[in-house]
């Protein structure tokens, strides 16, 4: 009888303890992910700066295809932060990158991304992108199998915010006509030359030179006239920013960014993602302006005096690793 006891004991303890181990790998498990997907950890020589350029797209703009619109000047990028910039042009223009390791959702935000806003009085001009991130599920190292989930700023659920905006860029293939574009709402447009910058605004060295399609989530323009043009930040939650967390970091520190928490995570219908780490960054240029006031008139003297709005990066973080050195 003691014997049976025992044993029964120990049966009732082994159940105990498998349903226990059971419970703790199901809650180590990253995010809703049953598919075999393995974070990368930091380790001792990890960097807290991007590791690697997947792909440069951007829109026409005035900056493309010179300095700060080229492929080098976004490999430059890798290693380190606001030591050059990187213009992603009109709306839509993108860049995907990521670190050596996985970054984790921890407490507050996780990454910081460079740009250069203008924060003056009276003098503001930002040039807001949005921020998306993805995991590598199937751990091969390329941004080609998860969803790209928006992490989702003040303007993600106003009225004015466009989700799934399409807009197509078309190619004059010349050095003196606009860059025309035509979008899903009915309306078209131009990218406007100005006189600073003759030469091609299409990027020359993507495969389709005919024409170029973006899709993403449009933020209202906050362009305003005045005796200074000016470009008004939003709230929070955007990149090349001058929101008050921007402005806060210009007092405390050198090296000012707008940071990102992974939390603020949404799918393509807006409903939030718990995510637990993310491999995988893309930033792209969320208002579509040509930074003329005076739109539809393109002949003022200073209709073309800005050029578009088209955010910058100069680098970005894992805010975590930036904290422990």
């Amino acid at each position: 009888m003691n014997f049976n006891k025992t044993n029964l004991s120990l049966k009732s303890a082994m159940v105990l303890l498998i349903a226990f181990q059971m419970s703790v790998s199901s809650c180590k498990k990253d995010e809703s992910e049953d598919t075999g997907y393995v974070t990368r950890p930091i380790t001792s020589s990890s960097s807290k700066f991007i590791s690697k350029i997947y792909e440069y797209m951007p829109a026409p703009g005035q900056f493309i295809n010179e300095g700060v619109g080229s492929v080098a000047a976004a490999e430059a990028l890798v290693g380190k932060a606001r030591q050059g910039l990187l213009s992603l042009g009109g709306f839509g223009g993108y860049l995907i990158f990521g670190f050596d390791h996985s970054i984790a959702n921890g407490e507050g935000a996780d990454i910081g991304i460079f740009g250069n806003p203008l924060t003056g009085t009276n003098g503001e001009w930002s040039e807001p992108g949005i921020v998306m991130v993805m995991q590598d599920l199937n751990n091969n190292g390329l941004p080609d199998d998860g969803n790209w989930y928006e992490l989702a700023g003040s303007e993600y659920h106003k009225v004015e915010t466009i989700k799934n905006y399409k807009i197509t860029y078309y190619n004059p293939k010349n050095t003196t006509d606009d860059i025309r574009w035509t979008d899903n709402q009915g309306k078209e447009g131009y990218i406007l030359r100005n006189p600073f910058h003759n030469k091609q605004y299409y990027p020359l060295w993507i495969k389709d030179q005919d024409q170029l399609t973006f899709t993403g989530t449009k933020l209202k323009n906050t362009l305003s006239d005045g005796s200074i043009i000016t470009n008004k930040p939003f709230e929070w939650g955007y990149f090349d920013n001058g929101s008050e967390d921007y402005k806060t970091m210009m007092e405390t520190s050198g090296l000012p960014y707008n940071s990102f928490d992974i939390s603020w995570a949404v799918d393509d219908q807006g409903k939030p993602v718990a995510l637990k780490h993310i491999d995988f960054v893309k930033v792209y240029t969320a208002q579509n302006s040509n930074g003329n006031p005076y739109e539809p008139v393109r002949d003022s003297p200073r209709s073309r005096f800005l050029g578009e709005i088209s955010a910058e990066i100069g680098g970005a973080i894992d805010i975590s690793l930036d904290l422990k050195k």
